[in-house]
């Protein structure tokens, strides 16, 4: 295979693939068509960042100096009875609504994710008290430290909350597999439906820029009741402030850079902190070049 043939852009702009709408350039992006164009980019760039529904990600305004791999193009997916198989790039709502036209269960709560299968189970997305643990058995997985291909069981992929293997070894998701249970179509599009009306009235519509959650719930408590009465609904910054809706979110209001998303980040986590002695972590994971403003920022809220 000769890298040259594999699709890519120079000094690419990535705020166009962040739902928050904020991420300056990247030296090289590349878009892998198959999982052995993906697999040899990961064994041959040195430390590639892989991204794809940039949905719980803050890129820095001031571009990213690795280089970038995009898995939009790796949507291949596959039924058979009731079992699911899809690559890393396919997107959970799509994936939610083949589910149900196929009357298998347990992909309910996916139908208003923006993110992308290799997201939703890096981070075992969860909601309604559905999550990707609970249909996930199988993962090919990227080793990036041995350079190799691994199956991984659902025990090897050690799902907990907002947290999986991949989360915590240097693993990048190729593909996974899914059984979920058959149900009938209406129960399941009736639960989807739902679904959608609870997001619409607890979270911004897309349309507003934002990157889902800000911050993890703690043990026994919710991140949103905590944020606001701790106050936080009041906060903005510069072009970024808390959704009036609900206090975990952060939207960009329309001028927003990373810089306004880190400060206002850190005010909520400060601010949590001083009233209630928790510290928050954070489930939006910031990506590409920061100064040393934006760097004590974060060590802040990551206790570095």
């Amino acid at each position: 295979m000769d890298i040259k043939d594999i699709k890519s852009f120079e000094n690419y702009e990535l705020k166009k693939h962040t739902t928050f709408k904020i991420g300056g350039c990247a030296k090289k992006v590349w878009f892998p068509k198959t999982e052995e164009e993906f697999v040899y980019l990961l064994s041959t760039l040195k430390e590639p960042i892989v991204l794809g529904g940039c949905s719980n990600v803050l890129v820095s305004s001031a571009g990213v100096d690795n280089d970038v791999i995009l898995t939009t193009d790796l949507r291949d997916f596959s039924i058979e009875g009731n079992i699911i198989t899809a690559q890393c790039g396919v997107k959970a709502p799509l994936l939610s609504q083949k589910a149900q036209k196929h009357g298998l269960s347990g992909f309910e709560f996916m139908i208003g994710f923006p993110g992308t299968v290799g997201g939703i189970v890096h981070m075992n997305a969860s909601a309604h008290s559905q999550s990707v643990s609970d249909t996930c058995f199988n993962a090919k997985v990227f080793d990036a430290d041995s350079k190799s291909v691994l199956n991984l069981s659902k025990t090897e992929l050690a799902f907990k909350y907002r947290s999986s293997i991949l989360d915590k070894k240097n693993y990048i998701l190729l593909s996974a597999k899914f059984e979920l249970k058959i149900d009938d179509k209406e129960q399941i599009q009736t639960l989807m439906k739902r679904n959608l009306e609870f997001r619409k009235t607890k979270q911004p519509n897309l349309t507003t820029p934002n990157a889902g959650s800000t911050f993890k719930n703690p043990p026994n408590d919710s991140a949103g009741r905590l944020l606001e009465l701790a106050g936080a609904k009041t906060l903005s910054v510069g072009g970024a402030k808390v959704w009036s809706g609900h206090a975990n979110f952060v939207v960009n209001t329309g001028n927003a850079v990373s810089k306004d998303i880190s400060h206002i980040m850190n005010k909520m986590y400060n601010m949590v902190k001083e009233k209630y002695t928790i510290e928050l972590e954070p489930e939006v994971k910031f990506i590409g070049i920061r100064d040393k403003e934006e760097e004590e920022l974060w060590n802040t809220m990551l206790k570095k």
